[in-house]
């Protein structure tokens, strides 16, 4: 695998193996994201959220899974609140209202898939 921290774009060697936790850095007061894949049905993003960090209740037209890599979040759907850590995954159904919040540092692989 070639990854290169100082690139948005991160390039995967076809049938090799990555680190995921190390593709994405926290940065001190902020939401980290990188596009890993994307295709026309849905796409693939690794993010870092800083202990606090946010992001307010919005939808998706994409069925959403989240899976935790380190650390915990907070997440919301459709007004039932979900504590996710570290090895757990979550769906949030497209259409559904959610929110997420990070009570640590955490991140997360997040695939998107049109329904």
């Amino acid at each position: 695998m070639q990854h290169d921290k100082s690139s948005k774009e991160i390039k995967f060697q076809p049938a090799q193996t990555a680190d995921a936790a190390a593709l994405v850095d926290y940065q001190s007061g902020s939401i980290v994201s990188r596009e890993i894949l994307k295709g026309a049905n849905g796409r693939v993003v690794f993010f870092a959220f800083d202990e606090g960090e946010a992001l307010s209740e919005h939808t998706s037209p994409f069925n959403a899974l989240v899976q935790v890599l380190e650390g915990e979040v907070d997440i919301t759907v459709s007004g039932k609140p979900h504590r996710v850590k570290a090895g757990e995954l979550i769906l949030m159904p497209a259409g559904q209202p959610h929110a997420l919040k990070a009570t640590r540092r955490f991140k997360m692989i997040l695939t998107m898939i049109r329904p």
